[in-house]
């Protein structure tokens, strides 16, 4: 490259252990994030008196075969018109729902329900126990 033109430099973000996790994942180590659960909704049919109702699925999508359990999820003050399943979904205090009782997930597993609300209660992966 001559002196007259700009260098263009690219920084990696996360630095040298981000990497080193990532090589291990790939490697078949056991280590998962919570990247490794998937948390899908979608509104389905409303109830009788029009109440909205939302079908959610919860996926380990572990790429390296891991089973996850202990999987919490930010739900704020997650509640339901309809009964659902405690060992399935429940929340445990404000912004913490626990998923399958915190037994394991097993790799490529799906737990789904329903829930019925005014509103669809935003979802999201807060932590996850590898095994």
């Amino acid at each position: 490259m001559s002196r007259g033109t700009t260098e263009i430099h690219r920084k990696l973000l996360g630095g040298k252990e981000s990497g080193r996790i990532e090589l291990d994942r790939i490697r078949g180590g056991d280590n998962c994030s919570n990247s490794d659960i998937i948390v899908s909704q979608s509104p389905t049919s409303s109830m009788p008196h029009g109440i909205p109702t939302f079908s959610v699925e919860i996926l380990n999508n572990c790429f390296t075969g891991c089973n996850i359990s202990g999987i919490h999820l930010k739900c704020g003050w997650f509640s339901s018109v309809n009964l659902i399943n405690p060992k399935i979904f429940k929340r445990l205090k404000f912004d913490d729902c626990l998923v399958n009782d915190g037994k394991p997930l097993l790799n490529g597993s799906l737990i789904n329900f329903k829930y019925s609300t005014t509103r669809l209660f935003p979802l999201s992966v807060s932590s996850v126990i590898c095994g």
